[in-house]
């Protein structure tokens, strides 16, 4: 996706010095036509690294509140509690990762195709047994639009899933969504000390598939959702408590107009 299409002054993508994924959900068109309201929600990798001038810049941008989708342990190793930043714990475990990371330690041959299934995994666990975390997202999104950041430790599985279901939820199409999805390859990189360690144990095939994100990831959430609500918009309402009029309020918060 050509990052153009946001305008030069309020680029998509958000130069950091604490993180490479960090970017706005504006611009794209919603309901009735209508734009998402830029520097209002924004997605990224996680926010213990950044530095004094970019919390200057989150404040520039009237960021105060973040949605923390890291594990338990996750947070233990890269914690963080910014001045004026409101942070809300929503615990996703990432189990399945950890899983593959374990049977590889233990000497197993993982194969790519494997690797696939695990990711997948991955996701239809956000669908079902995470369901509880997404919905708080959206309870915290019809409390109040001030500015939001959600993210997770690369900003691209649990983030990826909460992006795509607001993105559903204000009418933005599925083809957009896929492709702000697939943005993540183009600006995450993987942090110089962990990448280092990790080649160390784990076949590059094998952490290509871990830390980057494919379309068979996101459509086997998809998939389960439909399978077992018969469409998305069921899913949002039924599993998330989004119904239509939870999505009128959000388009009246998130959309321009």
């Amino acid at each position: 996706m050509d990052l153009a299409i946001a305008p030069a002054s309020l680029p998509r993508s958000i130069a950091l010095q604490g993180t490479t994924n960090f970017r706005d959900l504006g611009g794209y068109t919603g309901a009735d036509g209508r734009s998402l309201r830029w520097r209002t929600l924004f997605r990224s990798d996680h926010l213990a690294d950044l530095s004094a001038q970019d919390l200057q810049q989150l404040h520039a941008l009237g960021v105060v509140r973040a949605v923390d989708f890291r594990g338990v342990d996750e947070r233990a190793a890269h914690g963080y509690q910014w001045p004026g930043l409101d942070q809300h714990a929503l615990t996703i475990e990432p189990t399945v990762v950890q899983r593959a990371l374990a049977l590889v330690q233990q000497g197993h041959r993982l194969s790519v195709e494997e690797t696939v299934v695990l990711m997948q995994d991955t996701y239809r666990s956000f669908v079902i047994d995470n369901a509880g975390r997404f919905a708080s997202l959206f309870r915290m999104l019809l409390d109040s639009n001030q500015p939001l950041v959600f993210h997770c430790t690369a900003g691209k599985d649990r983030t990826g899933w909460a992006a795509a279901l607001i993105l559903l939820a204000l009418g933005v199409p599925r083809e957009v969504v896929e492709q702000d999805y697939l943005l993540t390859n183009q600006l995450y990189r993987r942090p110089t000390e962990l990448a280092s360690r990790a080649a160390q144990t784990v076949p590059q095939e094998i952490l290509d598939v871990l830390w980057r994100v494919q379309m068979p990831f996101l459509d086997s959430a998809f998939a389960l959702a439909e399978e077992r609500y018969g469409s998305m918009d069921r899913y949002l309402a039924e599993a998330l408590g989004v119904d239509a009029a939870a999505r009128a309020k959000l388009v009246g918060m998130y959309l321009e107009g």
